[in-house]
């Protein structure tokens, strides 16, 4: 059922080069999907265009980009636009954090996270919503966080631009609505990949949650299995989901009695 949705589709994903982001690649090729690559790393891109494209003999191309320079964003989603014509699902999964008290953080710190959490998502959306809304067709899936939804100490920025995430998403979705462009926001717990490299440098909160993390892999089937459907929003882990929505109705209460098992950065 996937691969009949997803076979000939043009599918552009943003920090492409490892974790989610790659594996997402790994099961659209196995679709039968064609693919546009993006992330900083361009030699790791180039490996996984080739180990793609001679096991699934499927149309890849990768780009250099950091979605924080949006010049860089006008460029190179308009080389995509010259080669493929259209794009069919854009998922934008570039992102990072580091995890500091907030007085801790630095204001580049700060500018950073929202630069490519927050504005490259947007820039690298609003590039194809023009297509999108004139074809009447498309899927927009943003990689946000339970963080968006409960805020964490040590995390009160990435926490702020993963909020700023889900409230432009939730906005989007309802724009777009009349047009049959779908929107979905990934909100997962913490994932085994190298995310924690720079969010976790003392390795505190992954020896703390290692036993929690979910998997690239299952977050990925996840996420395919959600393109070009009408899927709201993917919540991973379902328990932690729960506990974001026990916050909404008694936060105070959360905060108290959740107060230990959220300090745990």
């Amino acid at each position: 059922m996937v691969r009949e949705r997803l076979a000939g589709k043009n599918i552009v994903i943003t920090g492409a080069s490892g974790g989610i982001g790659a594996e997402i690649a790994k099961l659209c090729a196995a679709s039968g999907a064609n693919l546009v690559l993006l992330a900083r790393s361009i030699d790791k891109l180039k490996q996984l265009q080739t180990n793609l494209t001679q096991k699934y003999q499927v149309n890849v191309q990768v780009f250099q980009l950091d979605v924080a320079n949006t010049d860089q964003v006008e460029v190179v989603f308009d080389q995509i636009f010259a080669e493929m014509g259209h794009v069919d699902i854009l998922v934008n999964n570039a992102g990072f954090g580091i995890f500091r008290e907030a007085h801790e953080a630095g204001i580049d710190e700060v500018k950073g996270m929202f630069e490519v959490n927050v504005v490259g998502l947007i820039a690298c959306t609003s590039k194809v919503l023009p297509g999108m809304r004139e074809r009447r067709y498309g899927h927009i899936i943003n990689i946000a966080s339970q963080a968006g939804k409960i805020a964490t100490p040590k995390s009160s920025v990435y926490s702020a631009t993963k909020h700023a995430v889900l409230g432009y998403t939730n906005a989007l979705r309802m724009e777009l609505d009349d047009y049959n462009v779908q929107v979905t926001s990934v909100n997962p717990g913490p994932i085994a990949t190298n995310f924690f490299n720079i969010a976790d440098e003392g390795g505190t909160y992954v020896k703390n949650v290692q036993k929690f993390m979910l998997q690239p892999e299952f977050v990925a089937g996840k996420v395919v299995d959600s393109m070009l459907t009408k899927t709201r929003e993917i919540n991973l882990p379902r328990w932690m989901n729960m506990g974001s929505a026990i916050y909404v109705l008694f936060p105070r209460l959360f905060e108290r009695i959740g107060k230990k098992m959220l300090s745990q950065k």
